[in-house]
C-alpha cells in the first residue's frame, strides 16, 4: 500500500469540477484509491462520494492507493493533486 498527504491549496477545495476530472483519472487504475479528509473517507472512483468529504482549502487529505498498479497510481494521484488542487 502507498499513500500521501497533501495540503488543498484551491480555494474552493475539493468541488464538481476536480473532483469529476479525479474519478476519470482514478478509474484509469485497477487499484483501490482511498482519499481521506475532513474526519471522513472516500473512494476516488465515486464522484458523489469525493463532493460529500467537504475539504476545503488549507486541509490536509490522504490518498492511499493499493492494488496490482498502486505504484504508478499513487505518482498519477499525486501529480493530479499537485496540479489541480
Amino acid at each position: 500500500m502507498k499513500t500521501f498527504q497533501f495540503i488543498i491549496r484551491d480555494p474552493v477545495g475539493i468541488h464538481a469540477r476536480p473532483a469529476g476530472l479525479l474519478v476519470k483519472r482514478a478509474a484509469e487504475f485497477q487499484s483501490n484509491i482511498t482519499i481521506n479528509g475532513n474526519g471522513k473517507s472516500a473512494d476516488a472512483k465515486k464522484l458523489l462520494k469525493l463532493m460529500g468529504l467537504g475539504v476545503r482549502q488549507g486541509m490536509e487529505i490522504s490518498c492511499q492507493v493499493e492494488g496490482a498498479d498502486e505504484e504508478a497510481a499513487c505518482q498519477a494521484m499525486k501529480k493530479f493533486f499537485e496540479d489541480n488542487l
